[in-house]
């Protein structure tokens, strides 16, 4: 075994679980450490407190005057808790969380210092963006960006550090963030589904989108996990062979937590409830060493926060627990992967979940007004929806038998299935008292009922309806929630805009009553939507040949998915609701492409090296081992040598095929890499690291696999399969 392999196994081996002092009842100690509600009312004045409210619910500006009271406020709070310093927490087109810290330290005359935090700090910071991915929209001598408080998502303490979520603009306006294009698309779908909401209550006044997200990792022990270059640099294992054991007793998945794990949660959901972020579950998950935690939903730009919030702090407390958290959607060839389920749903300020059915025919129609209408919403934008979870990391999942496919379609189960193609046969027109007596008792008014039964959930389904939301399941493990989430509420809130206007345009030009119109419109909506709704098995060739059939995209890979984002119907989509302009959309769409270039990329070379400077030597290594021991064997027995050393033989000719398969591979590789950086548009650079570069990681992993098996294991530099995800 190679010294450094030596001693990060031994060294993990010797860990023992960190005492974690838990607090008796969370509850005590949730939002401790968040500038939330309670601590407002006792560190802001009442006009203050108002305007911080008013900007929550109705998204009213705040006065300079009162940012200046607001602060102050904020600033007390935060010294009583210890902080020091403060910053502008942002979400960058990184995929990475972004903050620069200033101390409340300031000097005044006389060499007297205060502590100094004021309305303008609070509000707007400007911090260089020039470093920061944005897609052409900056020159790179231009460095400024503008940071603006997001006063929807409260601001909290972390460390010593008062953090202030915001956007993240640039000088000429341009949103350079996940967040502000999410608020948008937020926004949009709240008055699109109040219009729609006014139908069947006229009390409705905001309706706001909820988030609940399932966070799926592995924990590594972080002396194995140093030992891997490939670990170290791209967050996943470029080669290693499958453990002779893995998931295929599926003794792991719900199983007893081990000991150290459970420590790392523990102290992992006590900083969690400090902040607010409202982690209730967690288990063992498929995969050796795999785990998922998931919280209570939320509002969904808070629940994006705290879910990118989660990620930063998941790898601060791992390093207590001497673990490697690993987010990459594919670490580990052979096993499970991991995902980041998105639910999603609905809920008006009267307390309804609009996807939740209700106690009458009535509000049963409003929960097929808004099912039906997210459905055609996916049908007519699975494209764009496909292309909001594409990545070079989620590529080796999607569809890999363990995650949804690239084809994005929709499970409702049976029962639904069979609710709206009785609506389908709704007749045209105005419905005579009878059929919509009919109707409303015996189709509508029994969904409760019918879903007590339908429960079920097809894991093959990208995007599953599961009783009272929407499973978006393709979404990655790495990925921030707000790019999903700003697709799909951009696309319902669009398909909102349409249903009412034919509903509207029903009522005034053929005199229909509204619950007419609302039928005629949604049965029209169930036959164009047909093709999206699937409920078999999603990882089958027989979908691929129907979905092709039916119409539906099956994009692959990031390239292929991502060429919708800059389509005219999806640019005039975003545009038409506010949600982004062109040069934000085409900003997202050069981002998103540099960044699965320079991924596959930084993987080819990491993988290269590897190879080369370790494997190949360990090969070269063992197998001059070899040949001195079919020397000794010739010294000692003549010609009759070669009977003896029959094995040895094959195993020198072996070594030196997968040493020349190896370097052949690794030369060609590195021949396309330069070949695709020497091309000038993205596009062309992305297909030809997709197809010509990327698919000699598997010829050099499968020799080098190979040699794995076949090298002494004293002599095998590379921490194994079995050691990373077996030692405890």
């Amino acid at each position: 075994m190679s010294t450094l392999r030596f001693h990060a196994v031994k060294a993990s081996l010797e860990r023992t679980p960190i005492k974690i002092k838990e607090p008796n009842r969370r509850s005590s100690i949730f939002g401790t450490n968040v500038f939330n509600e309670t601590a407002m009312r006792q560190y802001l004045t009442k006009d203050a407190f108002v305007s911080v409210l008013e900007a929550i619910e109705k998204g009213a500006k705040i006065d300079r005057v009162i940012a200046d009271h607001i602060s102050t406020g904020m600033k007390e709070w935060a010294l009583s808790k210890g902080a020091t310093h403060y910053t502008h927490w942002f979400q960058p087109l990184t995929g990475a969380t972004a903050e620069k810290h200033d101390a409340f330290f300031e000097t005044i005359s006389g060499g007297v210092a205060i502590e100094k935090f004021d309305g303008g700090q609070l509000v707007q910071q400007e911090p260089d963006a020039s470093s920061f991915p944005n897609g052409g929209i900056r020159n790179t001598f231009e460095a400024r960006g503008y940071t603006a408080w997001d006063p929807t998502s409260p601001a909290f303490i972390y460390g010593t550090t008062l953090c202030i979520p915001t956007v993240f603009v640039a000088y000429t306006g341009e949103a350079l963030d996940y967040k502000t294009p999410l608020l948008r698309a937020l926004q949009a779908v709240d008055n699109a589904a109040v219009a729609v909401c006014k139908y069947f209550d006229k009390n409705v006044k905001k309706v706001n989108a909820s988030l609940g997200w399932e966070q799926e990792y592995f924990l590594i022990d972080s002396a194995l996990a140093a030992s891997r270059p490939d670990i170290s640099l791209t967050g996943r294992t470029l080669l290693g062979h499958s453990s002779a054991k893995g998931q295929q007793l599926d003794d792991h998945y719900f199983g007893t937590i081990p000991n150290r794990a459970m420590a790392y949660m523990r102290d992992l959901e006590t900083e969690c409830m400090l902040l607010g972020i409202p982690v209730k579950t967690r288990h063992n998950e498929v995969a050796p060493n795999q785990f998922e935690l998931a919280p209570i939903y939320e509002e969904a730009n808070l629940a994006v926060d705290h879910n990118s919030l989660l990620m930063d702090v998941m790898h601060k407390v791992a390093i207590r627990h001497n673990f490697k958290v690993l987010l990459h959607e594919k670490p580990f060839a052979g096993v499970n992967g991991s995902g980041k389920h998105n639910n999603w749903s609905l809920s008006t300020d009267t307390g309804v979940n609009l996807l939740s059915p209700g106690k009458t025919p009535m509000s049963n129609l409003q929960f097929l007004t808004f099912f039906i209408n997210t459905i055609k919403a996916v049908r007519e934008n699975e494209e764009l929806l496909r292309a909001a979870i594409a990545s070079a990391s989620n590529d080796h999942r999607l569809g890999a038998n363990e995650a949804p496919p690239a084809i994005i379609s929709v499970f409702i189960g049976d029962q639904l299935t069979k609710v709206l193609e009785e609506l389908e046969t709704v007749t045209k027109g105005k419905l005579s008292p009878q059929e919509k007596t009919d109707l409303k008792l015996n189709v509508v008014g029994k969904i409760p009922e019918i879903l007590l039964d339908n429960t079920d959930r097809n894991r093959t389904s990208p995007f599953a309806f599961t009783g009272n939301k929407f499973e978006f399941r393709a979404v990655g493990s790495t990925a921030n929630c707000a790019n999903p989430m700003t697709v799909l509420n951009t696309i319902v809130a669009k398909q909102l805009i349409d249903f009412k206007e034919e509903v509207d345009a029903l009522i005034d030009k053929k005199s229909m009553k509204k619950d007419d119109a609302v039928f005629n419109v949604l049965r029209e909506y169930i036959k164009q939507s047909k093709a999206i709704l699937f409920e078999g098995n999603g990882y089958g060739d027989a979908w691929e040949k129907e979905a092709k059939k039916r119409g539906l995209s099956n994009n692959k890979t990031t390239p292929e998915a991502l060429k919708v984002k800059i389509s005219k119907a999806s640019i005039a989509l975003f545009e038409g609701l506010g949600v982004m302009n062109k040069v934000e959309s085409e900003a997202r769409y050069e981002i998103e492409m540099e960044e699965y270039i320079l991924h596959v990329q930084i993987e080819s070379r990491v993988l290269g090296d590897i190879a080369r400077n370790h494997v190949v030597p360990t090969a070269v290594r063992y197998q001059n081992v070899l040949i001195e021991n079919v020397k000794g064997l010739k010294e000692i027995y003549g010609t009759g040598f070669k009977k003896l050393a029959k094995e040895q033989l094959t195993l020198i000719e072996e070594i030196s095929e997968h040493i020349e398969a190896i370097n052949s591979a690794v030369t060609n590789m590195t021949a396309e890499r330069k070949t695709a950086n020497n091309l000038s548009t993205l596009e062309n650079k992305a297909s030809n690291y997709c197809d010509k570069v990327k698919p000699f990681f598997e010829v050099i992993r499968y020799h080098c696999d190979k040699l794995e098996l076949l090298i002494d294991d004293e002599l095998w530099p590379l921490t194994k399969y079995r050691e990373l995800l077996f030692t405890k």
